[in-house]
């Protein structure tokens, strides 16, 4: 599965695309939990204190944020999904 990293995330994951070998039928809490492990770095970035995601990170399924998908981060990736993982970015 491929995942669409942007802006601050791009240089602690060394690009904009990675691959990562997930099987499908896992959730969108489950995939940050793999992201996170590969990348620890990221684990202040994307999560609070109590392991959830900052109301400021959006992780993207299809298009669709996940906190507003009706599963919520309890959906379930399917093969073919498209994941887009975005920080809080400010301008101004």
């Amino acid at each position: 599965m491929h995942i669409n990293f942007y802006a601050t995330l791009r240089p602690i994951v060394g690009g904009r695309t990675v691959q990562f070998d997930i099987s499908e039928g896992i959730t969108v809490r489950e995939l940050i939990d793999i992201v996170v492990t590969r990348f620890p770095p990221l684990r202040r970035e994307l999560l609070n204190e109590q392991g959830a995601l900052y109301p400021h990170v959006h992780v993207f399924v299809n298009g669709r944020d996940a906190p507003y998908l009706p599963e919520g981060v309890e959906t379930i990736i399917r093969n073919g999904d498209t994941i887009d993982i975005f920080p809080a970015v400010a301008g101004g």
